[in-house]
């Protein structure tokens, strides 16, 4: 079938990108889906730090690329041996398919799964090869998802299903932003109830992670950013506190604040001086967990001592440390309960063929979680 897609032809390091067009809205042959497959329609996806990075190639991958990995959409067609959705069945899609079978799989770390990652660093599915193509030339898959399409084919381990009794256009968070920030708190993190909480960075993922860590029962909670516009909101959203990250006072301000650092503090900027106020800001015997995806040439200086001297823990974080069959359905429960309200966490809602100009204001860090909306 014919479909428009959003494709990346060449990497381009800088904007506006609303000039310079990195992604073109072309138009793809999608193969039907092979066994284990499925079709889906979108319905909305998700304007992600994880996209813009493959644009300005700081994470390369194999291009010509249709891009997007954070998305819901419309099960519209299953391949043989499918049985965990059907036609009909609005579903989140993940952007790590796990096979079920290798090592960190059966360990319960599907995050981790060495086929999908595998596929994913190749630009293929699951299943291997690709379903899309341009003039009889391959054209990659995006994280197996390839959410900037009106349609995609997917694997069904990709597949999350959700109830018709949430908005499916604010569902599309979920596969990325929301797993991945509340996951780092709840799984990776293990926060308790009444233990101190800092979330460095205010995108997407680390405004997840605030009310996942106000769901948690965390207090105090100091959120930190460079806007504050951002730190305004998380304020109206639950935290207690807010420090600006370009303070020369920061750090001193957080422990000030706790009493001597945060019991647990999350890295969400994927940068450096990010990484050292979070690490610098957490108390003796706390955890820090970073789930920012910085350059792969950045190095973060650390002390070693005050890993034994004061008992540190250094955590790393890839989705959340999620379960998503197990964690997607939990989280969908917070939203409709009213804990986990990811809907305040959603900004524009543009057409696809302004995504070009839709990344320009994700680059400038001032906005929210847009989408596009199909």
């Amino acid at each position: 079938m014919k479909i428009r897609s959003a494709v990346l032809r060449e990497m381009v390091a800088e904007g506006p990108f609303a000039d310079s067009k990195p992604l073109v809205i072309s138009e793809l042959e999608l193969a039907p889906p092979g066994p284990g497959e499925v079709l889906v329609k979108m319905i909305a996806a998700g304007l992600c730090h994880s996209d813009l990075s493959v644009i300005t190639g700081v994470r390369p991958r194999p291009l010509p690329m249709a891009l997007g990995h954070e998305a819901s959409g419309e099960v519209v067609e299953v391949g043989s041996g499918v049985d965990n959705v059907r036609p009909g069945q609005k579903v989140a899609l993940v952007f790590v398919p796990s096979c079920g079978h290798c090592s960190p799989c059966m360990e319960g770390r599907p995050a981790l799964c060495e086929p999908g990652n595998g596929a994913n660093g190749k630009g293929e599915l699951l299943q291997g090869g690709h379903r899309l193509s341009h003039a009889g030339a391959t054209v990659n898959h995006h994280c197996g998802v390839s959410a900037f399409s009106e349609y995609a084919v997917v694997s069904a381990r990709s597949c999350i299903p959700i109830g018709d009794d949430i908005d499916p256009v604010e569902a599309a968070v979920f596969g990325c932003a929301v797993l991945t920030g509340v996951g780092a708190v709840v799984n990776t993190g293990q926060v308790r109830p009444g233990a101190s909480a800092l979330i460095v960075g205010l995108g997407g993922v680390g405004l997840s992670a605030l009310l996942g860590a106000l769901a948690a029962g965390a207090n105090p909670i100091v959120a930190v950013d460079v806007h504050d516009s951002k730190l305004d909101l998380t304020l109206a959203l639950g935290a207690t506190h807010v420090v600006n990250a370009r303070d020369a006072d920061a750090v001193a301000r957080i422990r000030e604040l706790t009493k001597g650092g945060v019991d647990y503090a999350f890295e969400f900027a994927g940068s450096v001086p990010a990484m050292q106020l979070a690490y610098a800001a957490t108390r003796r015997g706390g955890t820090t967990v970073t789930a920012g995806l910085p350059h792969p040439n950045d190095q973060w200086p650390l002390q070693q001592l005050s890993l034994t001297a004061e008992e540190r823990t250094i955590k790393g974080s890839y989705i959340g440390s999620c379960i998503p069959a197990r964690d997607i359905p939990r989280y969908v429960g917070l939203y409709r309960a009213g804990k986990l309200p990811v809907n305040r966490l959603i900004g524009e809602k543009l057409k696809l063929d302004d995504i070009n100009a839709g990344f320009d204001r994700l680059a400038s860090g001032s906005g929210l979680r847009d989408l596009i909306v199909f």
